[in-house]
């Protein structure tokens, strides 16, 4: 199991309910097709988790 997460944000927010909005923030993720390295933990993968239709998650 990777100790890192790619997470990329693949589709916009502005239709997404604010709960999903805000994890998506929480997640550092800010503008379409950028990306951020996460640590690979339980907090995390519940996040991506509760928005992996907006997201595109690699293992580093």
């Amino acid at each position: 199991m990777a100790d890192k997460l790619k997470v990329t944000l693949v589709k916009s927010t502005i239709g997404a309910i604010p709960k999903h909005r805000r994890t998506v923030k929480a997640l550092g993720l800010k503008k379409l097709n950028k990306s951020v390295e996460l640590p690979n933990n339980a907090a995390t993968l519940g996040m991506v988790r509760q928005v992996r239709h907006l997201v595109k998650v690699e293992e580093i």
